[in-house]
């Protein structure tokens, strides 16, 4: 996707789905968060697939309020591919955030805890690299008691089970039963799930998973009408390469009658040149044609 698409509002940026992430990963479901209890931590989100874009914010956070008393800070993380630096990036969001209660960004100077989940949507294999500090990093075993750990908090949505991906309440409930099914079996049937942010939904699916077809439906919607669950997404999909192979079955045909015409007029002496002024062709087309016809 383009830099313009990637730095769009996405979908865990909305406080509905924020809430059903963590509420579901963290506590089984449990409504512990509300989302009008949310408020955006940093100004912009941002996709980093792969680490194609290198920030230092995260890729969501949330500040989670009651009563104007602030609970917690909550950062999301997302990941396509095991990140063997994710302990030392993870503690490098907390650690700035935790700096934070130290200077003027918290007046109040109430001290509260920082979160960090990080969803992996792998699915050709698990996560399979470092999951604390320690095993990040290479410590002298004097040093190790003096070295404090952290651990990452990893969630690997494609490996998630049916009664987790059914906790969900938001639009996330789509996107995990996508990255299941397509983890378990290697192929997709689309829920009728009603969804309120689809284009969001679109935009995770065609990053995460690398798909184009979901870019494209996702480019389409202001023009040919909005979609309200997936098996509408894949019924365009589908109407999409139906419309393609009839265009480039068109196109074939075309090609083909142009490459008979050629070789009838070499046979009657036209010139390469004439022939493919006549048929509005590149001249070389018309050699590649016409020169195995003269052999």
């Amino acid at each position: 996707m383009g830099a313009k698409d990637i730095t769009e509002k996405i979908l865990e940026s909305y406080n509905d789905v924020f809430a059903d992430i963590v509420n579901v990963l963290l506590f089984n479901g449990k409504q512990v968060i509300a989302p009008d209890e949310l408020i955006d931590q940093a100004p912009r989100a941002a996709y980093k697939a792969d680490g194609k874009i290198r920030e230092i914010e995260r890729d969501v956070a949330k500040r989670w309020m009651k009563n104007n008393i602030r609970i917690a800070c909550v950062g999301l993380e997302n990941q396509t591919v095991p990140d063997p630096d994710m302990p030392l990036r993870v503690f490098g969001y907390d650690g700035a955030e935790y700096r934070a209660q130290l200077n003027n960004e918290n007046p109040g100077k109430t001290r509260y805890p920082v979160v960090t989940l990080v969803l992996y949507f792998g699915t050709d294999k698990h996560w399979d690299q470092p999951l604390t500090l320690h095993e990040a990093i290479e410590i002298p075993a004097e040093f190790k008691p003096y070295v404090s750990d952290i651990k990452v908090n990893l969630f690997e949505i494609g490996y998630l089970s049916r009664d987790q991906v059914n906790l969900f309440k938001s639009d996330f409930r789509a996107v995990a039963d996508y990255f299941v099914q397509i983890q378990e079996t290697g192929t997709y049937v689309g829920s009728t799930q009603e969804l309120k942010h689809i284009q969001e939904v679109l935009q995770l699916l065609s990053v995460m998973n690398k798909d184009i077809r979901f870019e494209e439906v996702f480019n389409d919607i202001n023009e040919k009408g909005e979609l309200r669950n997936m098996c509408d997404v894949l019924d365009r999909i589908e109407n999409r390469g139906i419309s393609k192979g009839i265009s480039r079955g068109m196109a074939e045909g075309a090609k083909n009658k142009a490459k008979a015409t050629a070789i009838r007029l070499h046979a009657r002496g036209m010139s390469n040149a004439d022939i493919a002024d006549v048929l509005e062709e590149d001249i070389s087309a018309v050699q590649s044609w016409v020169e195995p016809a003269k052999a």
